[in-house]
């Protein structure tokens, strides 16, 4: 067969591919249908269950099964993140309303992964039951094939009540993201119900119902003023704090507390470990001195952080700064961004309201259009058996004198006698009239003798009344949209009155938290660090009287402030900075602590240059040069971050740093391994940035290098020893950078 090449544009077909893959990431993974808010692999997960009856009256089925069947049927993707929808779904911690009972490990609040899918076990709420997956066999929703076209899947589930909101949703597309927060479930349905009501009711109004966010970890919104807008336009960003209070102490022995007893929506999972080492790490840097003891009691019955306090503490000015400085109080970016009619949209609370009551008539008319056909087919049937009933001999007769089923079953719908055998004329002419439709016909030829008993015959009669009052009930619901929306009225209610939780979440206004810290005191000291990496910090009275004892202890001792920075170059071309605050203050005899503890300093990889205070280094020149002979001139304020490591300077493949050091005196000498030594003036070295490799200073042989630097003023004698030679630096021959070196023999 010929192939076709077909000509295009590479910018055009790579414009086209994207967005081609950007709104399938957007409308197939990532971002929720309004409908029943929820994503393609959730939806799945709950049907695969929905097939395989695990309701909430069975017992729980291995994850791995469902997983499996989700994967294999409808969803084929990585098991990974299947299982992940599953335990999100099951977690009372993150969802509104978890919809999956899960029985085992499922993860904690805390940040604890769930087991494997082989040991946990899972099965369907009953709310999901009623509320998520009920009247899926009676039409309500269209089914498309599945990705093989084997099955048969919802292409939404009809969720009766706004999941979006009640659940929240967050998720990263390509381009977008989507992040609604969880509401509840009872102000969900009142707003639904006053919609219902008032149709051109505003946000505002709206509002007045559902009036913000409900937290399942519960907390404190304290930006209430601020919710409006967000809800009108479907952006904006929410405070939430943690509930905590000072308990102050009630027995001698007992220190005053904070206890912290519900945690920010935004501090579900690892957040709760990093808050405690932030908590710690502000305790020992004396942000909140006053903090002697951090625990976490969390268990079955909840969340409680607890913090000791120094006994007159200042309690709530501690909580204040906790709230500023930690993420006991955090922020909740909403983009209320949603699958709508098939395209992505950022909905205020009304269009949500909206669009969902207009789901909820299109889910009850498609229902009880099913369910009318359903009684007026029973109708059919049931006048027909009550009419055969009134002429059973004359029936018993027709399927007596017939020799086939076909025979009698033409008979009673269209009155053919020709093949009926009759024990009289006047039957033959009874059974002529006959005029039962085939649904009918084919009922009396099912029924079974014990129907006509009188009692049976009672039950079928009233029967027949039952269902003429459904048909009634169904075509007047059918016939007007007010009567709908008072049937689904009704059942939003009994959803209420059977499922709906108190509100967990508080709503407030409070001022941003104000927390001034307390200025440390700026006095001298004097930083030391010995042979073995231990870092200390002195005060200059102690290191007076100690002055002999420290100096012998000591490979770098600097003068400087107790507030501090020491920064320090290493061969390895990396610059280092450690806070003099976070060096212990000791006594002669105390040891210290490793310099890598409070740096990222290796003391085993990397070897120190040049180590100083930076008030020390301000607006001088450093000299840098390294074993292959680059040399340059860096400014200072290069070195001014609050990183604690960046890059000194770039080094080529297998090259070190041998030198950096301020520059000192006029003169510049580079001497070899070999013994080769090159004088220069330091205005030939030019100035570069700390990234840059610099210039070579001296040319040198493969297997050669530079061991030595010496910065200095000629005008002084400058003694070295350069092999087993005693050399005067100043004697040595003025030349340019990079000529000719002196071999000293």
């Amino acid at each position: 067969m010929p192939e076709n090449i077909l000509t295009t544009e590479y910018s055009e077909e790579m414009q086209r591919s994207y967005i081609n893959y950007s709104m399938s990431v957007i409308t197939s993974r990532a971002v929720p249908d309004l409908r029943d808010g929820l994503k393609p692999v959730q939806r799945r997960v709950l049907y695969a269950m929905h097939m395989l009856g695990l309701n909430a009256d069975r017992p729980h089925r291995k994850s791995a099964r469902i997983v499996g069947d989700a994967m294999g049927k409808y969803h084929p993707h990585g098991d990974a993140s299947i299982y992940d929808a599953l335990v999100v779904l099951s977690q009372d911690f993150k969802k509104g309303m978890a919809l999956v009972d899960g029985h085992g490990n499922f993860g904690s609040i805390e940040g604890d992964g769930a087991a494997a899918m082989r040991y946990t076990e899972a099965r369907l709420r009953k709310f999901t039951q009623e509320v998520y997956l009920k009247d899926l066999d009676k039409d309500v929703v269209d089914f498309v094939p599945n990705y093989d076209e084997a099955e048969k899947e919802p292409e939404v589930l009809p969720v009766r009540i706004p999941n979006f909101l009640v659940n929240g949703s967050e998720g990263i597309a390509v381009g977008m993201t989507t992040s609604c927060p969880p509401h509840n479930l009872k102000e969900v349905i009142d707003a639904m119900e006053y919609l219902m009501d008032h149709p051109k009711a505003t946000t505002e109004e709206l509002m007045t119902c559902l009036p913000g966010p409900d937290f399942p970890t519960g907390g404190i919104v304290v930006n209430q003023k601020e919710l409006l807008p967000i809800y009108e336009t479907g952006k904006g960003r929410i405070r939430i704090r943690g509930r905590a209070s000072v308990v102050p102490a009630k027995k001698r022995g007992e220190k005053d507390r904070i206890i912290i007893t519900e945690i920010p929506y935004t501090m579900i999972g690892l957040s709760i470990g990093k808050f405690l080492n932030d908590v710690a790490d502000l305790a020992e840097k004396k942000v909140f001195p006053d903090i002697t003891d951090i625990s976490n009691q969390s268990g079955k019955d909840g969340i409680k952080i607890v913090l000791e306090l120094k006994n007159g503490a200042d309690g709530e000015k501690i909580l204040q700064g906790l709230y500023k400085k930690t993420k006991l109080e955090d922020t909740f970016s909403v983009n209320m961004l949603c699958i709508n009619h098939g395209k992505p949209e950022v909905l205020g609370l009304r269009r949500i309201l909206e669009e969902n009551l207009s789901f909820q008539l299109e889910i009850n008319k498609r229902k009880y259009a099913t369910l009318l056909k359903k009684e007026q087919e029973r109708r059919e049937i049931q006048e027909g058996l009550i009419k055969a009933v009134d002429i059973i001999d004359l029936i018993i007769e027709i399927i007596r004198g017939s020799k086939k089923l076909q025979t009698a079953k033409n008979c009673l719908m269209t009155g053919d006698t020709t093949e009926v055998t009759f024990r009289s004329e006047e039957s033959r002419k009874q059974a002529s009239l006959l005029s039962f439709t085939e649904a009918q016909a084919q009922a009396i030829l099912d029924l079974r003798l014990a129907r006509l008993i009188g009692l049976e015959i009672l039950a079928l009669q009233n029967d027949y009344k039952e269902t003429l009052k459904k048909i009634s009930q169904y075509e007047k619901l059918l016939s007007s949209d007010r009567e709908m929306l008072k049937q689904i009225k009704k059942d939003l209610e009994k959803i209420r009155e059977d499922y709906g939780l108190e509100r967990r979440t508080d709503l407030t206004d409070e001022e941003a938290p104000v927390f001034e810290e307390v200025k440390e005191v700026e006095t001298p000291a004097v930083f030391t660090m010995n042979r073995f990496g231990y870092v200390r910090m002195f005060d200059l009275s102690v290191y007076e009287k100690n002055r002999e004892a420290i100096d012998a202890e000591s490979v770098h001792l600097i003068f400087c402030m107790n507030t501090s920075r020491i920064g320090f170059f290493t061969d390895k071309g990396s610059f280092h900075q450690l806070k003099m605050k976070d060096v212990p203050l000791c006594k002669v005899k105390d040891k210290g602590i490793p310099v890598d503890n409070i740096s990222n300093y290796d003391s085993a990889g990397e070897n120190i240059l040049k180590i100083d205070a930076l008030e020390n280094l301000k607006d001088k020149m450093l000299l840098f040069v390294t074993a292959h002979a680059m040399i340059k001139l860096v400014e200072t304020s290069e070195f001014e971050t609050a990183k604690k490591t960046i890059q000194a300077t770039k080094l080529q493949d297998d090259d070190l740093l041998v030198y950096a050091d301020e520059l000192k005196g006029t003169d510049v000498v580079l001497v070899s391994d070999k013994r080769l030594a090159l004088r220069f003036r330091n205005s030939d070295i030019s100035v570069y940035k700390k990234t840059s490799v610099g210039v070579r200073g001296m040319k040198l042989s493969p297997d050669d290098r530079i061991t030595a630097v010496y910065d200095f003023d000629p005008s002084v004698k400058y003694l070295v020893k350069i092999g087993n030679r005693r050399v005067n630096l100043s004697e040595l021959p003025l030349k340019k950078r990079d000529q000719k070196p002196e071999q000293i023999k």
